[in-house]
C-alpha cells in the first residue's frame, strides 16, 4: 500500500508539473492582438518620417516585462542594418499618470541604442493613431511612406534570440527583398485598464 501511495503521489506530481509546463508554453507562445495599422504613414502623426529612408516605430508599454526582449532584438536589428533605418520607440503614458511613470529601465534600455529615438506617447495617442494594441508592436514604412512590415521581433513572449520578424526587416532593409510582411507580436496589451501596472498610483496605494 505504501509503495502504491508513493507511486500515486509521484504520478500526480508529474501530471501537475506537466500541466504547468504546458500552461507556461501556451502563455509564452500566445500572440497579442495584431495592429490595424494605416497602409500609409499617418499624416497627423507627430513622429517624423524622412523621405527616402525606411522609418520604423515600436509601440511599447513602459512596464511590460515581455518588451525587454523586443528591445534587445531592436538593438541587434540596428547593428545589422547599419544606419539604413530611422527608429522611434513610443512609450505609452495613460491619462492620469506622471511622466516619470513611463521612464523605466525599459525606457533607458531603448534610449541608449544608437539610431533609436525614444518618445513619450501621451495618452497613448500615437499608439491609437498607428492602430497598435500590443506592447512590442513594430511597424516598418518604406522610403515612400508605405507600410511594408508589421508584427513582432521576438519568437515568443519575453524570449530574445533569432526570430522571423527581425530577419524579415533586416532582409528588406539591407537587400530590398520582402521575406514576409508580418509576424505575430508577443507582449502585454497596451490599453488594458485591469493590468496592475496600468493602475494609477493612488489606486494601487489604496488597495
Amino acid at each position: 500500500m505504501r509503495r502504491l501511495l508513493i507511486i500515486s503521489l509521484l504520478l500526480m506530481w508529474l501530471a501537475v508539473t506537466a500541466c504547468g509546463m504546458v500552461f507556461i508554453w501556451s502563455y509564452s507562445h500566445k500572440p497579442g492582438v495584431a495592429a490595424a495599422s494605416p497602409r500609409r504613414w499617418p499624416s497627423d502623426t507627430t513622429v517624423p518620417h524622412a523621405a527616402g529612408h525606411y522609418t520604423m516605430v515600436m509601440l511599447a508599454h513602459p512596464k511590460c516585462p515581455c518588451t525587454q526582449a523586443s528591445v534587445e532584438e531592436l538593438s541587434r536589428l540596428m547593428t545589422h542594418t547599419q544606419g539604413r533605418i530611422d527608429v522611434y520607440v513610443l512609450f505609452a503614458k495613460p491619462e492620469g499618470f506622471s511622466e516619470s511613470w513611463s521612464r523605466t529601465d525599459l525606457w533607458n534600455s531603448a534610449a541608449v541604442i544608437p539610431g533609436v529615438t525614444v518618445i513619450l506617447d501621451r495618452e497613448a495617442a500615437e499608439a491609437r493613431r498607428f492602430g497598435a494594441a500590443t506592447s512590442g508592436q513594430v511597424l516598418l514604412y518604406d522610403q515612400a511612406g508605405s507600410l511594408v512590415f508589421q508584427g513582432g521581433i521576438t519568437e515568443s513572449r519575453g524570449h530574445a534570440g533569432d526570430n522571423a520578424g527581425r530577419a524579415a526587416i533586416e532582409t528588406l532593409v539591407n537587400h530590398g527583398v520582402p521575406d514576409r510582411d508580418r509576424t505575430p507580436v508577443f507582449g502585454c496589451p497596451l490599453f488594458d485598464p485591469d493590468l496592475e501596472c496600468r493602475k494609477p498610483e493612488h489606486a494601487r496605494a489604496s488597495n
